[in-house]
């Protein structure tokens, strides 16, 4: 089983979400265990899916950096996502920050790529602050794109925006990271309404992602 099952399998059952504004979401860890590893920072972008073509609503955005207790001061991890050990003393309180993320969410579903990873850490972080879990419905935008282009090789955000000519700011930093892959959202798309006969929707989306899902079951 997988470990976006698993979580999705300790939430409360999800509010109806809102079909017309998608979040894509990235985080920054202290590291790449998501069961251990701290987060560090979360970013977020809504996507507007009205009409034949979706948009990136630019204003419609969050970042946050979470306080840490103890600051995570390997040069190489703060090389990777450039938020040195000041930032993460000067950070949000953790219960602040994912309230605040919480209320930006709203009942919106969530996407990011290789979602698994970022939904334990906000997970794990919710339990941490003695927070309820968000209950918005989560969708792996890696198996989707597998699954619009079948022949192409790309597991990584990386190759996959070579593939698809998408250019990134600042790349392993939340706010560039989550706009890379809202653009690559994008690029999906039209392939992705063709595969889904006509009209993507939300739980469209997640029956096409299921299909090219590499991780194990």
């Amino acid at each position: 089983m997988s470990l976006l099952r698993r979580l999705a399998g300790r939430l409360l059952p999800a509010a109806a979400h809102d079909a017309g504004r998608w979040v894509v979401l990235d985080v920054e860890s202290s590291g790449l265990n998501p069961n251990s590893d701290r987060l560090l920072a979360i970013a977020a972008i809504a996507v507007r899916t009205e009409g034949r073509q979706p948009r990136i609503a630019l204003g419609d955005s969050f970042e946050v950096v979470l306080r840490q207790d103890v600051s995570v001061a390997d040069k190489h991890n703060i090389l990777l996502h450039g938020i040195g050990v000041g930032a993460q003393r000067q950070g949000v309180a953790p219960a602040a920050a994912l309230a605040d993320f919480k209320r930006f969410i709203g009942h919106s579903p969530l996407l990011a790529f290789h979602a698994a990873f970022d939904a334990a850490l906000i997970l794990r972080a919710c339990d941490a602050a003695r927070m309820h879990r968000p209950r918005n419905p989560w969708l792996d935008i890696e198996p989707l794109a597998a699954a619009v282009y079948p022949t192409v090789k790309s597991r990584s955000l990386d190759q996959w925006m070579a593939t698809l000519q998408i250019s990134c700011a600042v790349r392993h930093q939340a706010a560039a990271d989550t706009l890379a892959t809202a653009e690559l959202l994008l690029k999906l798309w039209p392939g992705a309404v063709r595969e889904a006969g006509g009209e993507l929707t939300f739980a469209a989306a997640r029956r096409l992602a299921a299909q090219r899902k590499w991780l194990p079951q």
